[in-house]
């Protein structure tokens, strides 16, 4: 069906050309936006419209046609929003009326004229010249059920964008949130800067990497997992105040929160602890929210979140206890988390280091309950090998995750910058490698090195940004806050 119209569009983009015009034109000039348009004469009356207005040129996708005779009404879609064009016979030249005969649902069409209100009361276009600017091949979804298909909608996104108001909305304030948060941390004296996707040794999370190779240099590569390190990296340089809006790469599995290729920023403040950074974060966070929705609450899923300052805090070792019933004594006996493990369906816990086996044990039990935003404090040492040691206990670390609707939306802690304790923090990730974790952090020597030079005192944060957004436009899969997510070839 859909290759028969395809040859039937082919053959009105010919019929076109006999008319001696091109179907695929770029010479018409837009004067105005169908949003000008509603802005200007939203409220006129059709006597003040009758009475004449200057022309506008608006060039638009033909959204709808609904024809009764010698009158075609037009439904035309811009970046802008849709304004409907009214193209009468007996005002419109002949050639521009016979050209209609080549118009489907779907052409991109430049259309001229002044402004009028219909009986219905709708303002329009009234036409005085239309050409076809550029002739569909394909039919656009079926006009009531529209593009509803998911795996379809992911895979041709530019369909998606055409068919659903809803998904063009959410991509504007997706581009809404980059540009707040850019502004946010360049009025506190932030710097923008850009580090390398290709790097010769990855690092920053526990992850594992996409490897490339380069072919002048015959070495391997990989994408980066995170740009943390060069980021501290820059701090040892005396730019004290950085951020950057970067592209991860973690060769994870996909699901509704994870997508191979992401969004994260990340900043870094010298003289400045991980308490200050939740300082911050609540502050970025609330007046995100102002500006995206007007007020410090949002519905997600259909729970009322608010980012009111302050979030609750809830220590790691307080979440076993609260969520998963361990005994507040028993926070660091294997054996209890043990038995936790168990009753939360832990597969392959016995296997598990003990810091690994609390923090299993303390998301499967915890991460349902922080609906709202709650700062988990106090890691464990060994999770957390790039994390300042607590001073009052020092199997813990000044570190934070942010949870928001059960789910992790940022990290953060104040900075390990002894070199000697990170050198043997690295010595233990690889000797965990070793053991096979392919996730461990390998030996970084430049990171070290760079550290013996003094790293002030710091803190520093990530926060997912492809997250961050799904919150804010009420999103139930990443997926659907990713202009192309990566999906499966067709087959």
């Amino acid at each position: 069906m859909e290759e028969t119209i395809i040859e039937q569009r082919k053959a009105k983009a010919d019929a076109l050309r006999a008319r001696g015009e091109n179907p695929y034109a770029n010479d018409f000039r837009v004067t105005h936006l169908a949003a000008d348009l509603h802005a200007t004469y939203g409220d006129a009356t059709a006597e003040a419209l009758e009475a004449g207005t200057e022309d506008a040129a608006v060039g638009g996708r033909v959204m709808a046609v609904r024809s009764f005779g010698k009158v075609i009404f037009l439904v035309l879609a811009d970046r802008s929003g849709r304004i409907q064009a009214n193209l009468f016979k007996n005002e419109l030249p002949e050639d521009d009326w016979t050209r209609l005969e080549q118009l489907d649902v779907g052409d991109i069409v430049g259309v001229r004229g002044g402004m009028m209100r219909t009986r219905a009361g709708e303002l329009s276009i009234k036409a005085r010249a239309l050409r076809i600017l550029t002739k569909a091949l394909r039919p656009l979804p079926e006009k009531w059920a529209g593009l509803t298909d998911v795996a379809v909608r992911y895979r041709q996104r530019y369909v998606d964008l055409i068919a659903n108001d809803e998904v063009r909305e959410t991509f504007r304030t997706r581009s809404k949130v980059v540009s707040y948060v850019r502004r946010f941390f360049e009025e506190r004296d932030f710097l923008e800067v850009e580090t390398p996707i290709l790097q010769p040794i990855y690092g920053g999370a526990a992850a594992k990497p996409f490897r490339t190779h380069h072919n002048t240099l015959d070495m391997q590569l990989f994408l980066r997992i995170a740009p943390e390190l060069n980021l501290k990296r820059l701090v040892v340089g005396g730019l004290h105040r950085v951020f950057e809006l970067n592209r991860c790469f973690r060769n994870e599995g996909i699901s509704t929160q994870h997508n191979p290729e992401f969004t994260m920023l990340e900043f870094y403040q010298a003289f400045a602890t991980y308490e200050d950074l939740i300082q911050l974060t609540e502050e970025l966070l609330e007046g995100l929210c102002r500006h995206i929705h007007g007020a410090p609450d949002l519905v997600y899923g259909g729970e009322t979140i608010s980012f009111r300052g302050p979030f609750a805090r809830l220590p790691v070792f307080e979440g076993l206890t609260k969520y998963a019933g361990v005994p507040e004594d028993k926070v660091r006996d294997r054996e209890a988390l043990l038995e936790a493990a168990h009753r939360l369906h832990i597969a392959d816990a016995a296997k598990l280091s003990l810091g690994k086996l609390q923090m299993e044990v303390f998301e499967a039990a915890s991460e349902p309950h922080l609906v709202q935003p709650t700062f988990v404090t106090d890691f464990p040492l060994e999770v957390s090998p790039l994390s300042r040691r607590k001073d009052a206990e020092p199997d813990l670390v000044d570190r934070f995750e942010l949870y928001v609707a059960g789910r992790e939306i940022a990290n953060a802690f104040s900075e390990l910058n002894d070199p000697v304790d990170q050198r043997e923090r690295f010595l233990a990730q690889v000797r965990e490698r070793a053991a096979g974790d392919e996730e461990a952090h390998p030996m970084d020597e430049d990171y070290v090195r760079a550290l013996e030079y003094g790293l002030p005192p710091t803190a520093g944060q990530g926060i997912g940004i492809d997250r961050l957004v799904m919150l804010l436009t009420n999103s139930p899969s990443i997926r659907d806050v990713i202009f192309f997510p990566l999906l499966r070839p067709e087959v």
